[in-house]
This record gives structure tokens, sequence and C-alpha cells, in this order.
């Protein structure tokens, strides 16, 4: 087992998780976002940052701050070595700005490149290194640049896999809730495996989780809480069942009847037997996102390094920087064969300054998610959120699109 994969297993997946957590409980709104992709930049700011900004990043990155680095630097390995995953970081300088050379040597190899000043040119250069590292999922680096600029870290994750077992395209019609009396893209499947479905009882409410499993090692947990939860509390339920503190009563232990947010188990008879099934349906959606982070600058350890009319990273440069923006765009794609999301973020520092009757009777277990709900993207090894979302703008159905 390599180093990186024991700081998975542990400390640095919880505070990845931890971040995922905190960042959900600031969504209102349909919404995807990967603390996976902001985690290793507050890693390596924090260990570059002195004072308020120092102990306001380690607090955000959940570590001590002269830890960081060293589990940045292992986060991004593993990320790395990950199937299905692509991912990437990226640090940017003028040619004028002298690092400190410990700090710059803590970086992953070959990820520093040279601003030149010419805003088209940058642009156009940091564009296609953000389109590159993601396939075209991400097209634009989300850095505002300006003649000021002295520094661009950035980070870039694309993942895609494709399910083991795929779903059928139907039109759904929503019965209740937001959508109800729309037509949705569903999506459909049957399966004789009923741990895939499971229900966790939290102190906010019940929380159903479906598993649909991915060929590459990554998996999309698709979460339904009661109707007047929060994003932040089902998403951080979800969070919870990942590290264990929230136990689930799995498909094969539920009772009959309506057993938890959009899950029903009940007794259904046959013509011929069959074993236990658990039929989903669910709906495909297609979202994009994108988020100052300095809105949330107390979440990220952003408060005091935004401050302009100093310096705040002495043991990145001996030239006084501070946070001059801090963006991330992302996007995520469920459909019926499989999953793709990407997320771009960059940190950019600034200066200071009636037939027969059936003889057979078995189980079927039916889980609908056609309200809101969350997902979360995991790798399944060590159960690290690669990326997380709400979920209130599914695809429609359109009869011309020939689903």
């Amino acid at each position: 087992m390599t180093n990186a994969s024991i700081a998975l297993a542990g400390t640095t997946v919880g505070a990845v998780n931890g971040l995922t957590a905190r960042w959900a409980e600031a969504a209102t709104d349909g919404t995807v976002f990967s603390a996976a992709g902001v985690w290793p930049l507050l890693a390596f700011l924090a260990d570059g940052a002195g004072g308020a900004a120092r102990a306001e990043l380690a607090e955000a990155v959940g570590l001590p701050a002269e830890e960081a680095a060293c589990a940045g630097r292992e986060l991004m390995g593993a990320l790395g070595g990950m199937r299905g995953l692509d991912s990437a970081l990226g640090l940017w300088t003028r040619r004028t700005l002298e690092l400190r050379e410990e700090w710059a040597k803590g970086l992953p190899a070959q990820t520093h490149g040279v601003l030149t000043g010419d805003e088209a040119t940058d642009r156009a250069a940091l564009d296609g290194w953000a389109a590159q590292r993601t396939g075209g999922l991400v097209e634009r680096m989300p850095a505002v640049l300006t003649p000021d600029t002295e520094l661009v870290l950035a980070s870039a994750l694309a993942m895609r896999t494709q399910w083991l077992r795929p779903f059928k395209e139907r039109p759904v019609r929503a019965a209740h809730g937001p959508w109800r009396g729309h037509t949705l893209l569903g999506l459909r499947r049957s399966s004789v495996l009923l741990d895939r479905v499971g229900v966790a009882e939290t102190p906010e409410g019940c929380v159903t989780e479906l598993k649909v499993l991915g060929s590459t090692g990554i998996d999309v947990h698709l979460l339904l809480g009661e109707e007047a939860m929060t994003p932040g509390q089902v998403v951080g339920s979800g969070i919870g069942i990942l590290e264990g503190t929230r136990p689930v009563v799995s498909g094969p232990q539920l009772p009959y009847g309506d057993v938890g947010p959009g899950l029903r188990v009940e007794k259904v008879r046959r013509m011929r037997p069959r074993p236990p099934t658990l039929d989903v349906t669910t709906v495909a959606y297609d979202m994009t996102a994108h988020h100052d982070l300095l809105e949330l600058h107390r979440m990220f350890g952003l408060t005091t390094a935004r401050d302009t009319s100093r310096g705040h990273f002495p043991s990145i440069s001996g030239f006084p920087l501070a946070v001059g923006s801090a963006r991330q765009s992302t996007m995520a794609r469920f459909g019926a064969l499989g999953f793709r999301a990407a997320a771009v973020t960059a940190i950019a520092a600034a200066p200071g300054s009636a037939p027969r009757e059936p003889r057979y009777v078995t189980t079927t277990i039916d889980a609908r998610f056609d309200r809101p709900f969350a997902f979360l993207a995991v790798h399944r090894r060590s159960r690290l959120v690669l990326a997380a979302g709400w979920v209130t703008d599914p695809k429609p159905y359109r009869e011309d699109e020939g689903y």
C-alpha cells in the first residue's frame, strides 16, 4: 500500500469529505461542486501562508498547516492513479515573480507555466489547459486575470464511468413535488441486487440511498431525503453513510410498506417463481455550475488572504501576495449508460496592496427519485467524494429527440 492510499484511507478522505458536507450546507438551489478540486489548492496555500491566513486555511483544510502540502501531494498522486479519473495541477507565475524554492519543490512535477502579462495570450493558454485536462468537459479556466495577476494555481478533475447495468430511457411523469405534472427523461432498470438500496435515519429525517455502480470503480450514490430536508442535510447524511456514522437498513432487511422517501416494499404475485427485485426509476440530468469561492471565504479559509493591503504568503514568495480571485467551474451528466463530471478550480494571486390467479409470491422494492435529490460521485475503494450536487432541473422528455 502506498503512502497516498494510506492517507486516503483516513485523515485526507475525512478532511475532503468534510469540506464537501460544509459546502453543501450553503446550497439553496440546483448545483454541482467538487471539494476534491478545491482542497489540494487550499492545502498548498496553507503551506505557504503566514499569520492569520495560515491559521484560517489550515482550519478549512482540516489539517495542521505544516502537514497540508504533504497531504495535498498524496491526494494528487492518488487521484492520478484512479481509473476513470483524469486530474492535474497547474501553476503559472509572472517571470518576475521569484518563488521560494522549498514551496515550489513541494508541488507535483511539471506544473509550472509562465504568465506573459498579455491578458488574451494568458487567457488562451489557461483555457486550453482546462479544456485539455478535462477532455473538453470544461472549456474555460475560471480564473479572473488582470494586469496585476502574479500567480494562478489551478486544479482539474474529469471523471467518466459506465454503469455495470445500464438504464432504459422512458418518459416519466412526476406525481408530486416541484416536478409534478412535468414529463421527464426517466431512467429505469430492475435488479435482483436488493442491497444497492437502503434507508438511513438521521436527526433531520430519513434518507434513501441508491448506489449506482460504475465500471471504473467510481460510483454515484443517489440520495433522496424527506421533503422538508435541505440539500446540506441530505448531502451531509450521505457523507455520514460513507463514514459509517449513519447506519443504513439495507434492502433485504427492509420491512413491507413505505419504508423511506420514494421507497416502497411490497409482496407481488407472479405467474412463475421469480427472485425478489429492485425496480429503480430516476431521471437523467445534465448540469453546470460556476462558483465564486470568495463569496464563501470563511468556509474556504480565505477571509484574511483576500485582503490586498498586505501579503499573506511569505513561504511562497518574498513578493507580497494576496488572493485576488478563487473560482470553480463544474459540470455533471447522468444518463442511461453512465456518468460524466468535471471541475476546474483556479485561485489567482494579486499583489498586496383478470387473468388467471398468479400462484407465486415474491418481494419487489420500488425506488423512485422523482423530486429534487442529491448525488455523490464516490471513489469506491477510498470512499472519497469526487463531486457532489443537488438536482433540481432534470432533463425533459422530448419525443422529437428519439429516446
